[in-house]
């Protein structure tokens, strides 16, 4: 992941609308310029985060960082306005933290047919080289979308005609006898925490893997596999 170092480096990055995966401010900080950095992030979209300076000084690598340094993302992000205009079926990630598995999501996705993921900009796994690496070139294809909320973005996705299917290991109906709407949502839980409960009053319909053995789930990124290519075969 490429580290941006000090005030004038990352304003520069930030008013030249460069992808970034979120920026860290020493604690206690204050200033025009710093300022200046929070309202152009807060304008872009980018993440602010404050944070000990010897966080800082172990992320640059050098403490002549001024209190900023911005990390670099591996894609731009879509915006989720393009992606429900673009696409009828689209997977919501809450909370997936592992770059790996949101790599091999991203993945799974593209070659399932979907046209786009939506991640969470907070205690989530962002775009960075991790994912990219793991995602074995399908985030070159594939939009993402981060957003603030899901809750108001899941609301929002259904009011452009979506359905939203979340998966939950008490869903009342098996993945492989769900019919498909139209156009669809597939939110996928958190590593070992699953979805959300308020998060599931945003779904319309809870849908479940059958698991014949004694292991409850399937790790987030198979699972996506699992229902995404049976939703791409009853397009078929």
């Amino acid at each position: 992941m490429a580290v941006l170092v000090g005030i004038h480096p990352v304003i520069e990055a930030l008013r030249a609308n460069r992808p970034l995966e979120r920026i860290l401010v020493a604690r206690g900080l204050g200033g025009g310029r710093i300022q200046e950095v929070i309202d152009l992030a807060r304008k872009g979209g980018t993440p602010v985060r404050f944070e000990e300076r010897s966080t800082l000084d172990r992320l640059s690598s050098v403490k002549s960082h001024q209190g900023v340094i911005a990390l670099g993302s591996a894609k731009k992000y879509a915006d989720v306005e393009d992606l429900a205009s673009s696409t009828n079926m689209l997977i919501a990630l809450d909370g997936v933290e592992d770059p790996h598995n949101l790599g091999a999501i991203i993945r799974t996705a593209h070659a399932a047919g979907a046209g786009g993921v939506i991640i969470a900009e907070r205690r989530a796994a962002g775009l960075t080289d991790v994912v990219a690496k793991a995602a074995a070139g399908a985030l070159e294809h594939l939009p993402v979308a981060r957003i603030v909320n899901i809750n108001q973005t899941l609301r929002y996705l259904k009011d452009e005609g979506f359905f939203i299917y979340g998966l939950d290991e008490r869903g009342e109906t098996p993945y492989n006898e769900v019919r498909w709407a139209e156009r669809s949502v597939i939110v996928m839980g958190a590593e070992g925490k699953g979805i959300h409960e308020l998060v599931k009053k945003n779904c319309d319909a809870l849908v479940r893997i059958p698991m014949a053995g004694k292991i409850a789930s399937l790790n987030v990124s198979v699972a996506t596999g699992v229902v995404l290519f049976s939703w791409a075969a009853s397009r078929v």
